[in-house]
């Protein structure tokens, strides 16, 4: 990924958009005992560098790294990245507050950020000359779930089932993509949260569903007369696999019905919390598509021909793979997403970072928490993380007296948005 040679002042620069943080809430942070954050240093992070080395061939000195890294996370002290790689001035500038204390004395979300970085160092992605540079290394993860029996198999059978009414299509692909998000290859709820019989069984498990007033405001912007008239879209992906095949689904279908000039994909630039697609795994899965049954082959020469004529666009910038929120979007890319009709924001991290990772109030009205954001908004996400806005007085209360781990346990969801 390219990196402005002002990096460290853009980061800072970026405050000029974000809101005044003392009017935030604290955010979720690793050192409190018990909680999801807490838990994931302990727990979750040594075991995907466990997994990371028994996916690869690494050689010796990525093994000692990663067994370094591990060490250090487990009991060690954070250490700064390596003065030659492209961006360890923008890390070591956002991060001087941190390095230097341990794993679990620091905010939740630049912690996470941070170790997928540091696991790029490791592994040599940034070197010149190392035989690794370059290499992903959850490729091989990633690639699992695009078997034909995998995930292009489910959006085979999604595809075959889907309604000929616009406006249900456009909800059961909304909670398809919403859905798609549990198989997290980070932490994957999929396996232990059993699915609905149907996408509309699964809306019992919705908290907040805005998908009909995201319809009426696509339908109402559709033009009888041209393309160009229709409304622009930004899709800010999360994970590959069956999310981002189900991602794709959503995006063919208001490409093809006219409900969109233009999408475009916004996508990782480098790998980040394993399963994040960059663009080479949108390529990948257009072509596991393309290998599946008739529905899914048609939605792959669709999307083809989309991006050969700029209808669909792959789209990296560099914000997206590191610790800063929505709230601090660099100019560039605040200027850019102002350009669209609506941006979709899919996941659990990109949710966190949209509301700051911060102990929110529950009833905080979604609208009032992303009041900032440049675009008009709709949030799809699986709840994996201690935070939620938009709910009404006494919902979460009464999760908490029948589901205690209701915010993390994957069966629940959103679809918010303010428009």
């Amino acid at each position: 990924m390219h990196y402005p040679d002002d990096l460290p002042t853009a980061a800072h620069a970026a405050a000029a958009n974000a809101l005044d943080p003392l009017t935030w809430p604290a955010p979720l942070r690793t050192d409190e005992p018990g909680s999801f954050a807490h838990n994931t240093f302990r727990q979750r992070i040594p075991r995907i560098v466990d997994d990371i080395v028994a996916d690869n061939a690494f050689p010796p000195d990525i093994l000692a790294a990663l067994q370094a890294l591990r060490d250090e996370i487990t009991g060690g002290l954070i250490q700064p990245l390596g003065s030659a790689e492209p961006d360890a001035g923008f890390w070591n500038t956002v991060s001087a507050g941190h390095i230097g204390r341990a794993w679990l004395d620091a905010p939740w979300y630049w912690a996470e950020a941070y170790f997928y970085r540091r696991v790029l160092e490791c592994t040599r992605y940034f070197q010149s000359g190392h035989p690794w540079r370059g290499v992903d290394p959850y490729a091989n993860r990633k690639l699992a779930e695009l078997q034909p029996a995998a995930a292009p198999a489910a959006t085979e059978a999604l595809l075959a089932g889907l309604p000929n009414d616009q406006n249900k299509c456009f909800k059961l692909l909304c909670y398809a993509s919403l859905w798609g998000n549990r198989a997290d290859l980070s932490y994957n709820v999929s396996l232990t949260v059993a699915a609905a019989a149907s996408l509309d069984d699964e809306r019992a498990y919705l908290l907040a569903d805005d998908t009909d007033a995201v319809w009426d405001s696509l339908a109402r912007k559709r033009s009888p007369r041209t393309m160009s008239d229709a409304p622009r879209i930004a899709l800010i992906t999360d994970n590959c696999g069956n999310e981002l095949l189900m991602d794709l689904a959503l995006a063919g279908f208001l490409l093809d019905n006219g409900l969109a000039d233009n999408v475009t994909l916004q996508l990782k630039g480098q790998p980040f919390f394993v399963s994040d697609a960059m663009p080479r795994d949108a390529l990948d899965s257009l072509a596991a598509l393309a290998r599946s049954g008739p529905h899914a082959r048609r939605l792959a020469s669709h999307l083809r021909d989309h991006i050969a004529t700029g209808r669909l666009r792959l789209r990296t910038h560099w914000f997206y793979t590191t610790c800063l929120m929505y709230a601090q979007l660099p100019h560039d890319l605040r200027a850019e997403l102002a350009g669209f009709d609506l941006v979709i924001l899919k996941g659990d991290a990109n949710y966190r970072r949209l509301l700051g990772d911060a102990r929110w109030d529950p009833i905080t009205p979604f609208a009032q928490a992303v009041a900032y954001f440049p675009a008009p908004v709709l949030a799809l996400r699986t709840l994996k993380a201690e935070l939620i806005v938009g709910l009404a007085p006494g919902v979460a209360e009464h999760l908490f007296d029948s589901e205690p781990d209701w915010r993390t346990n994957g069966r629940r969801g959103v679809a918010q948005a303010r428009l």
